[in-house]
């Protein structure tokens, strides 16, 4: 008896130590969340010896991992993940659709304008991903509660650590063919990385390697990438690149420590050689503003070619505001030229002064017009041409262009220490 008693004795203290968990929450079940979305899974190419060659085993799709996370009982937000990256998404509705009589969540996206509607049920989320600037854009989504992996629970060993620097052609033989760097880290099965093309970088990828496959995906609410491979007999890769709903194309690899792609502070010039640089958009409000205006007198310029659609403009965003933050001054200011996908000038607006008030913009921005590379170039006569989004032009307090740096690799990429040490040496010199 005396030891049945101290034996609910001991196990009332051992309870009474361990802290109760808090189950309770009114919508979603906290923790992590596997998504997938859907792609089109059209082949990467017609020839059908060639469709074996490049085809993996995966059927096009694109799984991502999020969490959802309570600030209090009733209010949550969701935290995509991408390897390192974490976007966190509160502007969320949730309630019973009177259509369907079910629980159904949107989460919007307000700077890349775009939401995911779906249908809650049993740890199960299924609807769609909407891009509103394209036309009846929508991808099927579903997502599943307590999953944690990405791709697959398995674990088959991989013939090859893919850790490193590669070479890399997308587009494949074709007339568009472009060169890329491969970057990544691989632990066991797990992949990180991402690819440095010469008009910016395909962001913070993550995966796995299994047997001789690899598979890579990211989504960050404006863009939708899955790429997958194989790894030859000879250690080169070759695969397949999905964007989004229709975009497929094959890629191919060789791992090259040196490699190398064209450098973006020459890939765009100018055309005035000395003389002054000028341009004229109207602001949010409809007022005309140039380069030539008081306000910017005697000022450095950084004019930022954008699109608020663009994950690489808004990392160069973020670089610079942070910079401004850190670099307070009143000899320097950022004017964005925001080009958008939607034709319709008021809708365009409406979509900039979100992206504005979202991203608490500290500097001015004006509408340039449709996001086309052949229209923005032509608004920009006295450079090159507009290879990319974002294009970045250093002007000078005298409104002469000193540089031009085109695309952006951002922070997921090795070569953004490179540029912001290139960009503050180019900024003292305009001060000297």
């Amino acid at each position: 008896m005396r030891y049945g008693l101290l034996f609910i004795f001991f196990v009332f203290t051992l309870l009474s130590c361990v802290e109760p968990i808090n189950k309770s929450y009114t919508k979603l079940p906290p923790g992590i969340w596997r998504g997938v979305l859907k792609l089109d899974n059209t082949p990467v190419v017609t020839d059908p010896d060639e469709e074996v060659r490049y085809k993996t085993d995966y059927s096009g799709e694109l799984p991502f991992n999020f969490e959802v996370i309570y600030t209090d009982e009733n209010n949550f937000y969701v935290e995509i993940h991408n390897a390192e990256e974490r976007i966190a998404a509160s502007d969320i509705i949730y309630g019973r659709d009177k259509a369907t009589a079910k629980d159904t969540i949107v989460i919007n996206f307000p700077v890349f304008d775009t939401y995911i509607k779906a249908i809650y049920e049993d740890d199960l989320m299924e609807g769609e991903w909407y891009v509103n600037y394209r036309n009846n854009y929508r991808i099927p989504f579903k997502a599943y509660f307590g999953q944690a992996h990405r791709f697959t629970t398995l674990k088959k060993k991989p013939i090859l650590d893919i850790s490193g620097k590669w070479d890399v052609k997308f587009e494949v033989g074709t007339e568009d063919e472009y060169p890329a760097i491969g970057e990544f880290v691989q632990k066991g099965n797990k992949v990180t990385g991402t690819f440095m093309t010469e008009t910016g970088d395909y962001r913070y990828l993550e995966g796995t390697v299994q047997n001789n496959k690899v598979y890579l995906s990211t989504f960050d609410a404006a863009h939708a990438f899955l790429f997958e491979a194989k790894i030859l007999e000879d250690n080169t890769l070759i695969g397949s690149f999905r964007s989004g709903k229709h975009y497929t194309t094959t890629w191919e690899a060789t791992k090259n420590e040196n490699a190398q792609i064209g450098n973006a502070f020459e890939l765009t010039t100018s055309t005035i050689e000395n003389n002054p640089f000028d341009f004229t958009f109207n602001d949010l409000n409809g007022n005309a503003t140039s380069l030539s205006d008081d306000q910017f007198k005697d000022k450095i310029k950084l004019v930022k070619i954008s699109g608020t659609w663009c994950p690489n403009c808004k990392d160069e965003t973020l670089f610079l505001m942070d910079y401004l933050k850190n670099n307070p001054s009143e000899d320097i200011e950022v004017i964005e030229v925001a080009f958008e996908r939607y034709k319709e000038e008021s809708k365009a607006v409406e979509v900039l002064k979100r992206y504005q008030s979202k991203m608490d913009l500290p500097f001015t921005v004006l509408y340039g017009g449709y996001a086309d590379k052949s229209i923005t170039s032509s608004k920009f006569p006295q450079i090159s041409k507009v290879l990319s989004y974002p294009t970045l032009i250093f002007v000078d307090k005298e409104n002469k262009i000193r540089n031009i740096h085109t695309g952006f690799a951002g922070p997921a990429t090795s070569e953004f220490p490179a540029f912001e040490e290139k960009f503050n040496a180019l900024i003292s010199e305009m001060r000297s």
